[in-house]
C-alpha cells in the first residue's frame, strides 16, 4: 500500500535522543579520519557528508570532546543543534514529507539541518529552539488527525 503524506505525517512518532550536536567541516580529505571517529565513538547517531571542497560531520558534542585533539583541524560551528527523528519507515516516493515539516518550521523562524537515513528522516534544529520545534511539529501533526 503507497503512504500518503497525511497518513505519515499523522501517524509518525517524533522523537528526540535529548543530545547536543556539533557540525564540524574538515578537508575534503579527511574522510578516513571521519570515518574513523564515527567508527570508534560508538555512539547512535552521526553523519557525515563528503564533497568535492570538504568533509561535513555531524557528531554528538560529548564525542567530538573526546576526540578533540583528533579533529583539532576541524571547524566546528558555534551553534549547538538537538535531534528530531521521525520514527516511520518512510517509503522512498513519498513527495513532500521534509517539505512540508520546512514549511512548518520556517513560518515559526526554525532553521533545519535535514538528514535522510534509508528509511527515516532527521532534522535537527538549534538548541535554543527545540521546544518550540517540537511544539511546532505536534501541532502540524494534530492538524491532519
Amino acid at each position: 500500500m503507497t503512504q500518503t503524506l497525511e497518513q505519515v505525517l499523522a501517524s509518525t512518532e517524533i522523537t528526540s535522543d535529548g543530545q547536543d550536536y556539533r557540525l564540524l567541516r574538515l578537508p575534503a580529505s579527511a574522510m578516513t579520519l571521519a570515518a574513523g571517529v564515527m567508527a570508534e565513538s560508538g555512539i547512535a547517531f552521526c553523519a557525515a557528508i563528503a564533497d568535492k571542497d570538504e568533509m561535513s560531520l555531524l557528531l554528538r558534542d560529548d564525542a567530538r570532546q573526546e576526540f578533540a585533539r583528533r579533529l583539532r583541524s576541524a571547524e566546528t560551528s558555534e551553534q549547538r543543534y538537538r535531534q528530531i527523528t521521525f520514527e516511520a519507515p518512510l517509503e522512498p516516493g513519498l513527495v513532500g514529507f521534509i517539505a512540508r515539516i520546512s514549511q512548518a518550521l520556517a513560518a515559526a523562524d526554525i532553521p533545519i539541518l535535514a538528514y535522510a537515513a534509508y528509511s527515516r528522516d532527521h532534522i535537527f534544529v538549534p538548541h535554543n529552539q527545540f521546544e518550540k520545534a517540537m511544539r511546532t511539529l505536534i501541532d502540524l501533526q494534530s492538524s491532519y488527525t
